[in-house]
């Protein structure tokens, strides 16, 4: 039979506080590196596109935003779930603390999109199907902050943000399949890892590196935020109050 002691371990704010300490700094550095490095290898390094020359290269910030941005509103949708089913008050924390990361990574996958469809397409905007459902997605995550903001009761925040994700995540399969629904503008997946790549390797190699990185980067920005969440609710028991009191002696 199946161990779910660690599912249920995540329930425990204090459990999940000790254990994300020892994760963030190791995902923080990973993230560091990893951007670093696809950073420089596909501005510096990668060959430019024989089609588009260099304007392609602003797919190493344009195509790893534009995935976790997705994934992000799929994290959303599963944590709400947990929560609505299993009452995890962790889950809610997540799905908060996610929401602004996801809608920071919509709005640059968005402006990026703009800037490299300038030269591609001679437009800043079409309402292209892709353009149009991220649009949506972007929408979305302001939807589950306004609503995570707006309603006092805490119960009844979670509930509310929680249906929202997971109504809303029936918009994720639409960006997905878009650019082969319907008659776009915007060109096909790039970035695969079932198919073969569509580009040449030395191309899609710091593309890999920069998805990498920008996950790494999320994980440890989302595991911040729900450190200082989780504290702030937690703040009337004793190992809060003392995780606290230790911070402060430790900043003397």
């Amino acid at each position: 039979m199946m161990n779910w002691t660690w599912f249920h371990k995540l329930g425990s704010p204090k459990w999940f506080y000790e254990i994300s300490g020892c994760w963030l700094p190791g995902l923080a550095w990973a993230a560091g590196l990893l951007i670093v490095v696809g950073t420089v290898w596909g501005l510096a390094f990668a060959p430019p596109d024989y089609q588009q020359g260099n304007s392609f290269r602003i797919i190493y910030i344009h195509v790893p935003a534009a995935i976790l941005a997705q994934s992000i509103y799929v994290m959303l949708a599963v944590a709400g779930l947990v929560g609505l089913v299993w009452k995890m008050k962790l889950a809610d924390v997540a799905l908060q603390q996610a929401a602004p990361i996801g809608a920071w990574m919509t709005f640059i996958a968005l402006l990026t999109g703009a800037v490299w469809g300038r030269p591609t397409w001679g437009a800043w905007w079409v309402w292209d199907a892709r353009l149009t459902s991220m649009l949506i997605l972007l929408f979305l995550y302001f939807g589950v902050i306004a609503l995570g903001q707006a309603i006092g009761n805490r119960d009844s925040s979670a509930k509310a943000c929680a249906v929202l994700a997971l109504v809303g995540v029936i918009n994720i399969p639409i960006i997905k399949y878009s650019v082969e629904w319907w008659n776009t503008l915007h060109q096909p997946a790039t970035f695969k890892i079932t198919e073969k790549p569509a580009m040449p390797m030395e191309m899609w190699l710091p593309l890999l590196v920069m998805v990498l990185g920008f996950y790494c980067f999320f994980a440890a920005v989302l595991l911040a935020r729900m450190r200082l969440e989780v504290l702030r609710r937690e703040a009337r028991s004793s190992w809060a109050k003392a995780e606290v009191k230790a911070r402060v002696e430790a900043s003397r």
